[in-house]
């Protein structure tokens, strides 16, 4: 999965508008990112990345591009 198609899947999971996410958000600016949030965006990277995001490198996640770098996906320079 690629950067932009992890970024529509991620605005699905937020309940967000298609195309909201850029990477550059920071996740206290999001309304829907909240517990609930946390446990989607883990529960996605697992089934569309196969990847396991540690709970302590998630709380240290401030921007969505963070959150890219944590799933395995290309954040852009």
């Amino acid at each position: 999965m690629d950067r932009k198609d992890f970024l529509l899947a991620l605005d699905e999971t937020l309940e967000l508008e298609p195309g909201t996410l850029t990477g550059a958000e920071t996740l206290e600016s999001l309304d829907s990112w909240d517990s609930l949030a946390v446990i989607s965006f883990i529960a996605l990277v697992d089934e569309t990345m196969d990847v396991v995001v540690e709970g302590e490198k998630l709380a240290r996640a401030k921007t969505v591009d963070d959150l890219l770098a944590l799933a395995g996906v290309a954040v852009a320079a």
